[in-house]
């Protein structure tokens, strides 16, 4: 599973940090960070959970 954020669409709303924190993490002074680009079978569901939540679809999830 592979994880994409598109630049420039994260307003920093920080949904995708609350439902998968082991995924997504963002910082103050930033847009959003992605801790994989390539997601650990584990945490997929997770990291689809996080993807869903951000209310402008600015990551980008795929197999």
């Amino acid at each position: 599973m592979e994880l994409s954020l598109q630049q420039g669409r994260c307003e920093g709303y920080g949904l995708c940090e609350e439902a998968a924190p082991t995924v997504y993490r963002l910082p103050d002074d930033s847009d959003v960070e992605l801790l994989y680009t390539t997601v650990p079978e584990e945490l997929a569901t997770e990291a689809a959970a996080g993807a869903r939540a951000c209310p402008v679809a600015a990551i980008k999830l795929s197999r």
